[in-house]
């Protein structure tokens, strides 16, 4: 026979026991890198010496931050291992936008911002749209939830 004590004591155990019993959430990696590649295989110093996404190859490769980075060119590849804060995308490539609302997306290559001399990734164009209006206010609020999105 359950007591009114006992049904009690079950309902407290069992939300108890549910969150035991969950496996660990692994944090994202500080860098988005589909396949283990960096900004889909695009070269991040392009962005800043060519006013565009230009591909990279993979003969021209640096593994930084546990991703692997392509480049155009050897230039573009040793001007990275020199300073690689200055070319990788802010927030490790996730969408800047997400970051300034407390979370993470996948960005395409295309959406990009560079803006006081850092790159900026975006979901699409669109949305890339919506985060430029007011860049330094969204830089602001992603820079606060920075880096502890990755583990959200």
């Amino acid at each position: 026979m359950i007591t009114r004590r006992t049904a009690l004591g079950l309902l407290v155990a069992v939300p108890v026991a549910g969150t035991l019993a969950r496996p660990a959430l692994a944090a994202k990696p500080e860098i988005y890198a589909e396949g283990g590649v960096a900004i889909n295989g695009y070269d991040p110093v392009a962005y800043f010496n060519e006013g565009q996404p230009v591909k990279g190859a993979a003969a021209h490769a640096v593994s930084y931050k546990g991703a692997t980075w392509h480049f155009a060119s050897d230039r573009n590849k040793a001007a990275f291992e020199a300073d690689p804060e200055a070319f990788a995308p802010k927030y490790g490539g996730y969408c800047a936008y997400a970051a300034s609302k407390g979370g993470t997306a996948t960005t395409s290559p295309d959406a990009w911002t560079i803006h006081e001399g850092r790159l900026y990734l975006n979901y699409n164009t669109t949305v890339r749209g919506i985060w430029s209006q007011d860049i330094p206010g969204n830089v602001a609020k992603a820079d606060a939830n920075w880096p502890d999105v990755l583990s959200a």
